[in-house]
């Protein structure tokens, strides 16, 4: 796959050179590694002087071992020397209680960037504690830890997020970007907590990932497309999921999401897809969910064109988002809800096209049979489905 790709050539030619790069420690431009100085400006010099330097080789930025507290930083590019190695042996703290701003650590307008080892803490516990208080407006916006914003040929390998106020990693409006061997984690009950979230971005691929967390473990929204998934175990949190779509009138697709290899544990849902009902359009086409492990998962496989949280005030127009071509192969582990399987697709835009091959899902750990719902949604089966599909037009080989 163009994703897989383009993430692995990048990274091979990153270490290939790597050995006769200049190096720039944050230590050097003033970096204390107390966890009490702010070494934001430390880091951004560092940064500025390796994407400065000119060489046959890849720059590199060195966060040494010890702990950094660093208020915000945003990396830019373009770098003279074009690739920029940001190696972490370290860990690097967000401000308690609050970091104040909406973006921690920002890689903008960057080609050809690594960021590997170490660990991003964001320090969320103070801000979550404020969300579950219902405190309401008086919470400051959520404080995502990582963005890649406008930037190509961008890889994050060995990397672990912990404790993010909000999202963990964030890619936007990027392409060729590979997270590898990544460690996401965040209690269970940590509100919007997402590990990895693409938006606006192709050609992006994660793989070998370990994500337990409050929200998604990867979501995936508007304008998401050539997404490779594969390796990828979750749990706690609310699973793999596309969307949720359909919110706002400027919607676009998101198409060619492949899925496979990954295992999911104690999570709210599955595999799951999920758009607000409501007109606006758009168009999800071209997923394939392949070779999965459910353990005791509420929702194992779910499309909901229903959305709508807490029920309250929901809209009654109907969805506008077209939902076709999305295959479900080789699935198999238990469900903790009797229904394993739901298709909820609006009548006004059914949901064509999927698929379901070699299915065994079971209800409980006594493994009782479970269920599947369906509601205007059109597919066809092939070999063993269980729960029996009750997609309408289906047909048996």
């Amino acid at each position: 796959m163009p994703p897989r790709r383009t993430g692995l050539a990048l990274l091979a030619h990153l270490c290939v050179s790597l050995a006769a790069a200049a190096s720039y420690s944050v230590v050097d431009y003033g970096a204390v590694a107390d966890g009490q100085t702010d070494c934001a400006g430390a880091f951004l010099r560092a940064w500025s002087a390796a994407c400065a330097a000119e060489g046959e080789g890849p720059a590199a930025v060195v966060v040494p071992a010890g702990e950094f507290l660093v208020s915000r930083a945003r990396f830019s590019g373009p770098c003279r020397g074009g690739t920029v190695a940001v190696n972490i042996s370290g860990t690097v703290l967000a401000p308690v209680p609050y970091a104040g701003v909406q973006l921690w650590i920002v890689f903008q307008n960057v080609d050809g960037v690594s960021v590997t080892g170490g660990t991003l803490d964001g320090r969320g516990q103070a801000y979550w504690a404020c969300r579950r208080a219902g405190s309401g407006s008086s919470c400051p916006a959520a404080t995502r830890s990582l963005t890649i914003y406008r930037s190509r040929n961008v890889v994050i390998q060995g990397l672990t997020s912990l404790n993010s106020a909000g999202i963990h990693v964030t890619v936007q409006a990027s392409t060729g970007v590979a997270i590898l061997d990544t460690v996401v984690s965040a209690p269970g009950d940590s509100p919007n907590t997402d590990g990895i979230h693409i938006k606006q971005s192709s050609n992006v691929t994660i793989r070998d990932a370990v994500i337990g967390t409050g929200d998604d473990c990867i979501s995936m929204v508007e304008g998401s497309s050539d997404v490779w998934i594969q390796g990828v175990r979750c749990g706690p949190g609310h699973g793999i999921s596309i969307g949720s779509l359909g919110d706002t009138p400027e919607q676009v697709a998101v198409r060619n999401i492949t899925v496979k290899a990954v295992t999911l544990a104690g999570t709210t849902n599955g595999l799951r897809i999920k758009w607000w009902v409501k007109a606006n359009r758009g168009l999800v086409d071209g997923v394939e969910f392949s070779d999965v492990v459910m353990r005791d998962v509420r929702n194992p496989i779910i499309i909901d064109q229903n959305y709508c949280p807490g029920n309250v005030s929901c809209p009654t127009e109907g969805s506008g988002i077209k939902i076709s071509n999305v295959s479900y192969t080789n699935i198999e582990g238990t469900s903790a809800t009797p229904v394993a399987v739901r298709f909820d697709c609006s009548p006004s835009r059914p949901c064509t096209g999927i698929t379901m091959r070699n299915i065994w899902l079971e209800y409980g750990e006594r493994r009782r049979a479970a269920e599947s719902f369906c509601r205007n949604a059109h597919g066809v089966t092939y070999g063993q489905v269980v729960p029996p599909s009750c997609l309408a037009a289906q047909r048996t080989k």
